[in-house]
């Protein structure tokens, strides 16, 4: 059976403000349930911002390996092309990256009411910005524009 990869070239990747090495595209997002699916596409080789994750996390690895780093830079874990994992929010610091390819992720977040999905850190480990539905709820809703614009055009 031949093997056919996973192909990204019709996804709207949208990078986060100016952090590097990665990019995300909102599937949807829905704060009356407290639902948001998002994938990321993470760099091969590279690490991302460092941050932590407060609110539950169902992952799935489309494509790639989704490298998980420890906030020292070394690597904790190496999740293949086709791994599911469900993740607690922790207050546990780490960077996340590709290996020997771009990795796609489908992240599908479940926060409690009110509370924030993601919290980035400077490389000291100090807070210096907060992700939350609301931010979520406000990216689709540019995404949602952009992609109309570029319909209408």
């Amino acid at each position: 059976m031949p093997h056919i990869g996973f192909d990204d070239s019709a996804i709207d990747w949208q990078p986060f403000g100016d952090f590097p090495h990665f990019q995300f595209a909102i599937l949807h997002v829905d704060p009356a349930r407290q639902l948001a699916d998002v994938m990321f596409r993470f760099a091969a080789g590279q690490q991302i911002v460092l941050h932590r994750h407060k609110a539950l996390n169902h992952t799935f690895v489309l494509r790639g390996e989704h490298l998980i780093y420890e906030e020292d830079g070394s690597l904790r874990e190496t999740r293949p092309t086709g791994s599911y994992t469900i993740s607690p929010a922790s207050e546990t610091p780490h960077r996340e990256g590709g290996g020997r390819e771009d990795a796609i992720v489908l992240f599908s977040m479940r926060p409690e009411p009110g509370q924030l999905l993601y919290e980035i850190l400077d490389d000291a480990g100090t807070p210096i910005a907060e992700v939350s539905m609301d931010t979520l709820v406000a990216l689709f809703a540019a995404q949602r524009a952009a992609r109309q614009e570029a319909v209408a055009a």
